[in-house]
């Protein structure tokens, strides 16, 4: 049987969703963006420094233009470069670049240099509610540069939650679909509707338990469950109904540890 605080405090949210009772929405403040090289790649290439597990990856002159060293034996990470060729154009005579090919440049990762302190490792984390938690299950967080394409992530593979942002409603946000996972032992890849509604929900829920004002980010918290419940074709109201009984247990496990039921997170990760 649900809680009766958590069952209260998720019923007033999805009451307040169905009532159209929704502030409007405040941006979430970002940390600055970085100015490094890689802002500026492809999707592709910045995907390959993801999962290479770095947010900052260079060429050995750019690290060394910023009084940074790549450590002796570090190996490289390779990143695709177009091959652009000038070509006369039939028609109009005129001369423009064509893409002929591409190559693969070597790159280094942030973490194998040594050297000057580079500005953005200088962003601090605010004193967040339950940061503890995550910490008892072994869980890194820490702060990283926004780019306005997220606010943060959690990624089982590092065992991490980074934040793009100072708010702790994303930090709630990512801490939930920790919960998520170490509950489920997975989570489903990508920006799968349900567990994204799960974990907005849930973290509304973390605020409004842990007594932090959420006026200002009810509405975003609206918009943001509408969009993908419109994937799934139900209304919001509907949508956070039908995920009520996993945020239970997500609320359940970070507020009162239930250590007994988390699995090893080493062994499903």
């Amino acid at each position: 049987m649900m809680n009766q605080n958590i069952q209260n405090v998720l019923n007033s949210i999805v009451s307040a969703f169905e009532s159209g009772d929704i502030p409007e929405a405040v941006a979430v403040a970002s940390f600055p963006i970085a100015d490094i090289p890689s802002a500026q790649w492809s999707f592709t290439n910045r995907t390959i420094q993801f999962i290479n597990g770095t947010g900052d990856a260079r060429g050995y002159r750019q690290w060394k233009s910023v009084g940074r060293q790549v450590a002796k034996g570090s190996k490289s990470i390779y990143i695709l470069a177009p091959c652009l060729k000038k070509q006369k154009d039939e028609e109009t005579e005129e001369e423009k670049l064509v893409l002929t090919s591409f190559k693969a440049v070597p790159v280094f990762k942030i973490e194998d240099t040594d050297g000057e302190p580079l500005d953005y490792q200088n962003i601090e984390l605010p004193n967040l509610p339950l940061l503890n938690r995550a910490q008892d299950w072994g869980i890194s967080v820490k702060a990283v540069p926004g780019n306005y394409r997220y606010y943060g992530y959690f990624s089982p593979e590092r065992k991490e939650i980074a934040l793009a942002t100072s708010s702790e409603k994303t930090f709630f946000h990512e801490l939930s679909h920790t919960a998520d996972f170490i509950i489920k032992g997975n989570l489903k890849p990508g920006q799968d509707p349900f567990q994204e509604i799960t974990a907005e929900l849930s973290a509304q829920a973390l605020a409004r338990i842990a007594g932090k004002s959420i006026e200002d980010t009810t509405g975003n918290s609206f918009r943001y469950i509408k969009r993908y419940a419109e994937q799934i074709k139900m209304n919001p109201h509907k949508a956070c109904l039908k995920v009520l009984s996993d945020c239970e247990k997500i609320l359940n496990l970070i507020l009162h540890g239930r250590a007994d039921k988390i699995k090893d997170l080493q062994k499903v990760a």
